[in-house]
């Protein structure tokens, strides 16, 4: 049994490693310009996302099947906080103010969307996709408005910045929305399988293009002067205790099925990209960052296999 579960998980990483990896060295050799890079970014960001959302909540998602729709952007927030907690009993460690902020953000805010989207793809057949999908792009709902509003509150070091509505309204948060009244009101008739069609080939893309921007964007990390002792306790607090923790809640209330995996996810993912992403922004000092993100990604190879087969050992897959 640990085999098989050794061997699932072990080539879902592995196949997200190589697009990742993809990403890497087209950037680093030079073929991916860090202009190209962005605009592919927002490509997937803005258009290939929305467009997955909608086509696979039109298709599979109804307010009778998700009763508790409601529940996954909570849950989304809840981990958030339960991140933050974590990392507040570690930045005593971290000796400057801006680089305590810092920390604090890369233990809390969590790689949510293209690496679980990505993983989940890797680790079921198709036909199993529609449900942890949806889960995802309603657990994604809650985040991006957490990130983009407290996240940019707490990595802009001070408290006069104010939160912009259009940051909380990205485009993925606008296109969960957009489906959720659509289906409400009944009005999916309207969107005929010739249209879904071809927006669902473009949705399609949006896996291997954000792996390759994921790659990309690590391959743009400065990696000099790496903060030795910071790098040791973020490893620790986000690739570590988080998950760890996380298993213990599950077992605690027996939670297992789809929903405990989205729960562990999340909880096992490495640092979000975004938080380099809203520091250059801000144009403010990359002080631990970028490589925390680094270093979390690297570890994610070993951590999250490990804390898979856990949950795949210990928990019944419903």
């Amino acid at each position: 049994m640990f085999i098989e579960h050794f061997q699932i998980t072990g080539i879902a990483v592995l196949q997200i490693f190589l697009l990742s990896a993809i990403g890497f060295l087209l950037v680093k050799k030079g073929f991916l310009s860090g202009g190209g890079l962005e605009d592919l970014s927002r490509l997937v960001m803005d258009v290939a996302l929305p467009v997955l959302i909608f086509c696979q909540l039109i298709r599979d998602f109804s307010f009778s099947l998700y009763p508790n729709w409601w529940l996954f952007p909570l849950i989304s927030i809840a981990i958030t906080v339960f991140g933050l907690l974590v990392g507040f009993l570690f930045i005593r460690f971290i000796d400057k103010e801006q680089e305590k902020l810092q920390f604090l953000s890369l233990v809390a805010f969590q790689n949510s969307g293209y690496l679980p989207l990505a993983l989940v793809a890797a680790l079921f057949p198709a036909q199993r996709l529609g449900e942890i999908f949806i889960y995802l792009f309603l657990f994604l709902m809650g985040f991006n408005l957490v990130m983009f509003s407290l996240g940019v509150h707490i990595l802009n070091f001070h408290k006069e910045k104010r939160i912009k509505l259009s940051s909380l309204l990205s485009m993925p948060v606008l296109a969960t929305l957009f489906s959720l009244v659509v289906i409400y009101l009944g009005m999916g008739k309207f969107f005929p399988d010739s249209l879904i069609k071809p927006l669902r080939m473009l949705g399609d893309t949006t896996l291997p293009l954000a792996m390759v921007v994921v790659g990309g964007n690590l391959a743009q990390i400065n990696l000099k002067d790496i903060n030795k002792k910071a790098a040791a306790l973020l490893v620790l607090a986000k690739m570590i205790i988080l998950p760890l923790l996380g298993m213990v809640f599950l077992r605690i209330f027996n939670i297992s099925g789809l929903f405990g995996l989205l729960i562990l996810i999340q909880l096992a993912m490495p640092s979000a990209v975004t938080i380099s992403t809203i520091l250059r922004a801000s144009k403010k000092e990359d002080l631990l960052a970028s490589q925390g993100i680094f270093i979390t990604h690297v570890a994610a190879l070993i951590t999250v296999p490990a804390f898979l087969i856990l949950y795949f050992s210990n928990f019944m897959i419903k």
